[in-house]
C-alpha cells in the first residue's frame, strides 16, 4: 500500500460529500430501488466504458480474476438495493444513520477476510456506533424498518470495500468499476420480473419529469467518477480509516436533505444525538490509529 498524502485525504472527504446526496438523489427519482440500482449501474458501466475508451486501457482480465470482481458486483448490486429501499420506506437521514455502523462491520470483517489480529480500539469505536444506533431506535422506532435495510447496506458496504481493497492490488480501479458495476446492473435486471412477480408490481421501466437528469448525476458523478476515485484510494489509505471517514456522510446527506426536503427530514433530537455519537468516532480515530503506530515502533525498536 502507497503512502497517503492531505490530498489523498481530501480527496476522499469530497467523494464522502458526493456520496452523501445519493440518498437524496434516490428520494428525488421516482422509480422504485431495483430498477433505480439498474439504471444507476447500466449508466455507470456505459459511462466508465467510454472513459476506458478515451484512457486506451485493456479490459482483458482472467476468467478466474473476472469471477471475483463480478462476484463483488453482486454484493454492490445488493448494498444499492438496500440502500436506496432504506431511503424509500423510511427518510434519508434515518438511511444516512444506519450506514455510518459501516466502519463496525469493517472492525470485523477486514481481520476474517485478511486474516489480521482484530484491533481493540477499532471494536472500540465500533461500540460506540452501536450505543448512538441505540439511542436512534430508542426514539425513532417508526422507522425500524428503514434503519434495519441500512445495516445490512452497511454490512455488504463494508464486504465490498475490503475485497476490492485485495483487487486494487491487481487490477485497475477503471477496469474493477467496468466489470462491477456491469455485475450488478445484471444482477438488478435479472431479480426484477421475480421481485414482480411476489410483489405484483409492474415493473416501471420509464422515467418521469428529470428522472433523466438526477439518473445522470447518480450514474455519472457519483458512480463512474466517485466510485473510480474510491477504489483508486484504496492502493493508498487503510480500508478502515476510508470506512470510517464515509460515516461522514450522514453529516454531509442529512444538511443537504434538511436543506431540500425542509420539515419531511427533521428528525428529533435525540436522532440527532444518536448520529453525534456515532460521528464522534470519526474524530477519535485517527487519534487512536496514531497513538497505536507509535506504540508499535516502540515496541519493535526495544
Amino acid at each position: 500500500m502507497g503512502s497517503a498524502t492531505l490530498k489523498d485525504y481530501l480527496l476522499l472527504h469530497f467523494i464522502v460529500l458526493i456520496w452523501g446526496f445519493t440518498a437524496i438523489l434516490g428520494l428525488l427519482i421516482s422509480l422504485p430501488p431495483l430498477e433505480l440500482v439498474f439504471y444507476r449501474t447500466l449508466l455507470a458501466t456505459v459511462g466508465v466504458a467510454v472513459v476506458i475508451g478515451f484512457r486506451k486501457e485493456s479490459l482483458k482480465i482472467a476468467p478466474r480474476e473476472l469471477l471475483k470482481i463480478a462476484g463483488v458486483g453482486v454484493l454492490i448490486s445488493l448494498h444499492w438495493i438496500f440502500f436506496f429501499w432504506s431511503a424509500k420506506v423510511s427518510t434519508a437521514s434515518v438511511c444516512l444513520a444506519g450506514m455510518a455502523t459501516t466502519s463496525l462491520w469493517t472492525a470485523f470483517v477486514d481481520p476474517m477476510i485478511n486474516r489480521k489480529r482484530v484491533k481493540f480500539y477499532e471494536v472500540a469505536l465500533g461500540l460506540l456506533v452501536i450505543s448512538g444506533l441505540l439511542v436512534i431506535f430508542q426514539f425513532e422506532n417508526g422507522y425500524w424498518l428503514g434503519l434495519s435495510m441500512a445495516l445490512v447496506a452497511a454490512l455488504l458496504s463494508a464486504l465490498f470495500s475490503v475485497l476490492n481493497g485485495r483487487l486494487t492490488l491487481r487490477h485497475s480501479p477503471y477496469q474493477i468499476t467496468f466489470y462491477e458495476m456491469g455485475a450488478a446492473s445484471l444482477v438488478a435486471l435479472l431479480f426484477l420480473p421475480i421481485y414482480s412477480y411476489f410483489d405484483g408490481s409492474a415493473i416501471q421501466w420509464t422515467w418521469k419529469g428529470l428522472d433523466w437528469l438526477w439518473l445522470l448525476i447518480l450514474g455519472g458523478i457519483c458512480t463512474v467518477y466517485a466510485f473510480s476515485v474510491s477504489v483508486d484510494l484504496m492502493k493508498r489509505l487503510p480500508v478502515f480509516s476510508i470506512n470510517l471517514t464515509i460515516n461522514l456522510e450522514p453529516v454531509y446527506g442529512i444538511l443537504l436533505a434538511v436543506a431540500i426536503f425542509g420539515e419531511k427530514e427533521k428528525m428529533t433530537p435525540q436522532f440527532y444525538l444518536g448520529t453525534l455519537i456515532i460521528l464522534v468516532s470519526v474524530l477519535i480515530y485517527p487519534v487512536l490509529n496514531y497513538w497505536n503506530k507509535k506504540r508499535n515502533k516502540v515496541n519493535s525498536a526495544q
